[in-house]
């Protein structure tokens, strides 16, 4: 497709994102998915939708990718919500959206990460069990960070009985460990959790048991990794992030489920994060599964968000999140700029197909930043210039813009 003539390469690239944009009919779930019928089409033969987020704590972020998981569940028959968070812990609340007692609230709470103890994700989880209640097919809440696994490590006590002692008490630091704070464990607890997979591997026990193994494992191997190496490869980001990948891929054993994969960008992301030495959990299922998944970046204008404070290189856990504010920034080069002036309400971009003006194949292709938030974190006088680098022909294959957040708000 050639360039208009007498346009600039600025214009047809406005004219082109505007002619592309999906506009939705407002945020608040529960509105009905009319609006969103074009991604049929788009979505057609897609397995994994990969829904990011610029920050953890952005109210308006869980609103759009809620009402996309409406739109999946609904008209696309998604089975699994799989989520950024405890892979141990998210039993509980997959238990209560399928039917079970309990408090949600707590269930939450027990995911290990602030940032979804949330009224906004609270809602999901009630939509999700109110969904459920009349369903043919139940869907599924199902986390897959290896993080947290004090749960696996209770059920695993049950499963080993007299063998449990010796075998995971090696393991009891895994349970209060959080990355990233103190200096990582000795490597020899990832050998005694893969001593207990190994075991469970040969004995008679349910499906559940090793599961609860792996994620152990998966949790002991991190934690015993530095944040920062010479080689890129031993650090604790190139380890979750595969892991992320791998659980992922657990889910899609079974030959009808699809997921609806909510994480970080720099996580759904087609490429590397961390200046481009990590390979994201989505590039690894790009190359495991083409494209069949399809990674959809969650953009904003301007707003305010929660996160906590860095100082001094650092993040107290034991303090509160705070709340941030950002102003659009309006230069070429930044994506959200480039959204905001083509399209002035929320709405979605399929990048991913159909004909373009050679400008825009340029534009796709050119290095390009976004905001970034990642590990929930903002530093405590740069945070306006928390951008990550992409390309978004190589990084996305859409994008969905909000042009103003709030705060998530703590439960």
């Amino acid at each position: 497709m050639t360039s208009a003539p007498g346009m600039t390469t600025e214009d047809e690239v406005a004219e082109w994102l505007r002619s592309r944009a999906i506009p939705l009919n407002g945020l608040n779930p529960g509105a009905g998915t009319d609006d969103l019928a074009p991604l049929r089409v788009v979505l057609d033969g897609v397995r994994v939708v990969g829904l990011g987020e610029a920050t953890h704590g952005s109210r308006e972020f869980f609103l759009i990718r809620h009402r996309l998981l409406e739109f999946l569940v609904e008209e696309l028959s998604f089975t699994t919500l799989a989520v950024e968070a405890s892979a141990s812990a998210s039993r509980v609340v997959d238990d209560y959206v399928q039917g079970g007692s309990g408090d949600p609230v707590g269930a939450l709470a027990g995911l290990g990460f602030w940032t979804l103890h949330t009224a906004e994700m609270l809602a999901v989880v009630e939509w999700l069990r109110d969904h459920n209640r009349t369903a043919s097919r139940k869907v599924r809440f199902v986390g897959i960070d290896p993080q947290h696994p004090a749960t696996s490590l209770d059920a695993l006590r049950t499963y080993l009985g007299d063998d449990a002692p010796g075998l995971l008490d090696p393991l009891a630091p895994l349970a209060g460990k959080r990355l990233g704070v103190g200096p990582p464990l000795d490597r020899r607890i990832e050998a005694d959790a893969r001593r207990v997979e190994d075991f469970l591997a040969g004995a008679s026990v349910p499906f559940e048991a090793r599961a609860h193994a792996r994620i152990v494992r998966q949790c002991a191997d991190l934690a015993s990794r530095p944040l920062r190496h010479p080689d890129p490869a031993q650090t604790v980001s190139v380890a979750r992030d595969r892991y992320l990948a791998d659980n992922v891929d657990l889910l899609l054993h079974d030959p009808d489920a699809k997921v609806a994969l909510w994480a970080h960008n720099g996580h759904v992301m087609k490429g590397g994060h961390s200046g481009g030495s990590v390979p994201a959990m989505g590039l690894h299922l790009r190359q495991r599964h083409g494209e069949a998944y399809y990674a959809l970046g969650v953009l904003f204008g301007a707003g305010r968000f929660r996160a906590r404070r860095r100082r001094c290189g650092r993040v107290n856990p034991a303090k509160p999140p705070v709340t941030f504010r950002v102003p659009l920034v309006r230069r070429p080069t930044i994506v959200e700029a480039r959204l905001a002036t083509a399209h002035p309400g929320d709405h979605v971009i399929d990048l991913r197909s159909g004909p373009r003006p050679e400008a825009v194949t340029r534009w796709l292709g050119e290095p390009l930043h976004m905001r970034s938030y990642g590990g929930a974190v903002a530093r405590r006088f740069t945070y306006k210039l928390g951008y990550m680098p992409t390309v978004l022909a190589e990084h996305f294959d859409g994008i969905a813009f909000v042009p103003e957040t709030t705060a998530s708000t703590p439960l």
